[in-house]
């Protein structure tokens, strides 16, 4: 990049563009229960996980344009896409992180008063 060019932001400072919407939230917990159940399943399943990111990006912004275009919202930006896309994937991380817990403390047989033992099998 020459030292003459200069940076323009997609979304600029003077633009004052809505975040955090009622469909945004509504959008975020719908998909972040699909995606968090499907890969629950596949976690405890194959012992994997994928990452929800990336699907949440591309669903969200296809159902926020479709509500848009139906004239069934105010419509859509950039920035409520991305807060939708951010929740559901720390949703779908923290999913990621308790179907692999589980599996070992089973495994090790915790019981309710606390003690811990290897479960004979």
């Amino acid at each position: 990049m020459a030292s003459t060019d200069t940076h323009k932001p997609y979304v600029s400072a003077q633009k004052i563009l809505p975040e955090i919407t009622t469909q945004g939230i509504i959008l975020a917990i719908v998909l972040g229960f699909l995606l968090t159940a499907a890969n629950v399943y596949l976690g405890l399943y194959v012992g994997m996980t994928v990452s929800a990111s990336i699907p949440a990006a591309v669903i969200s912004m296809a159902v926020l344009r479709s509500l848009a275009k139906a004239n069934l919202s105010n419509g859509t930006n950039i920035l409520e896409n991305n807060w939708v896309q951010t929740a559901v994937s720390s949703g779908e991380s923290l999913a990621a992180g308790v179907i692999f817990t589980l599996p070992a403390l089973l495994v090790m047989n915790q019981t309710s008063n606390g003690e811990v033992g290897w479960s004979e099998f």
